[in-house]
């Protein structure tokens, strides 16, 4: 690994030594894939939840250089998955991640992805600032350039973009496109889910699909379900506490829920009866409890048994 791209991170190049970097990143394919990779691992490592933790977070991030120049870079990643979650688990559930680039970085793709149990809030360059939901993806570029500010986004996300008249803000998703000026949305995109839909509290976001054009109004959320679209007022503006760690479901189907979980929790969880899971539930959870605390909850109410295979992740719900 090019020793440069560890000093960009702990703050040791000049000015000059930045920029040559910079400019060798974006003519070197290998350096700039070796720089996206380092600029995850620095993503998820520098932490602070609170005011108060961020001394932690520091010190975390020291531990973490350090280990990045005793180790090969290869060898520190085959480990970074258990010292990645350690930090999550004693700093906080929450990865708080402020970028600031020069000019020269608008070269620069990068993607941060957030675990399965954890969210993070990321201040892009142009003051836009991100919630990401658990097994979220969001890629975006160093500094935005051109007429749009364009980023792609797999899972979960809440945006409060900054207002430009000049350049919309231009999120990209599986099955939509969203075009906004200035506002504030939820995006709910997973991949592996049936659904896409975006919620609407403030300002104003155009929706593109495949013959579709929609204009949503505050308090209004777009659902795409097996290529039908529909536009109906908030069902739960409770829902957006997932950014607080905190998920709320109102009068939702339980099945639905369990299709929820598994995405946040990156866990199968077969129904084997699920005419027993076709009714509606409501209630709130912390993000922190857990999978088997929360289906522990909702048994008390809904009855049913739960069987856990740990070896290959899979959890049965059966009466």
């Amino acid at each position: 690994m090019d020793n440069r791209i560890i000093k960009f991170f702990s703050g040791e190049l000049n000015d000059s030594e930045r920029a040559e970097l910079l400019k060798d990143i974006n003519e070197n394919e290998l350096l700039k894939q070796e720089f996206i990779r380092m600029q995850n691992l620095f993503s998820l490592t520098h932490l602070a939840k609170h005011k108060g933790d961020e001394e932690i977070a520091s010190s975390s991030f020291r531990q973490f250089m350090g280990e990045i120049r005793a180790k090969s870079l290869n060898k520190f990643i085959r480990n970074f998955a258990k010292v990645a979650a350690v930090a999550l688990t004693v700093v906080a559930s929450t990865v708080f991640i402020t970028l600031n680039f020069a000019k020269n970085d608008a070269g620069i793709t990068n993607t941060l992805y957030v675990p399965a149990g954890q969210r993070a809030q990321l201040t892009l360059q142009d003051g836009t600032v991100v919630w990401l939901n658990a097994q979220s993806k969001l890629t975006y570029p160093a500094r935005f350039s051109g007429k749009e500010r364009k980023v792609s986004l797999e899972g979960e996300a809440f945006f409060e973009v900054a207002k430009n008249k000049r350049n919309p803000f231009i999120v990209e998703t599986q099955h939509i496109k969203l075009k906004v000026l200035g506002t504030q949305f939820n995006v709910y995109n997973y991949p592996k889910s049936d659904i896409s839909q975006v919620a609407l509290i403030e300002g104003s976001v155009k929706i593109c699909s495949d013959k579709l054009n929609v204009i949503l109004k505050p308090n209004e959320e777009f659902t795409l379900k097996d290529g039908k679209a529909t536009v109906s007022e908030i069902s739960n503006a409770n829902h957006f506490l997932w950014k607080d760690g905190i998920y709320c479901f109102e009068n939702e189907k339980l099945l639905d829920i369990i299709d929820k979980l598994q995405l946040y929790y990156d866990v199968t969880i077969k129904v084997k009866d699920p005419e027993i899971f076709n009714v509606p539930y409501t209630g709130k959870f912390r993000q922190r409890d857990g999978i088997d605390e929360i289906l522990r909850i909702i048994r008390k109410i809904h009855h049913f048994n739960i069987k856990k295979d740990v070896e290959n992740n899979i959890i049965t719900l059966s009466k």
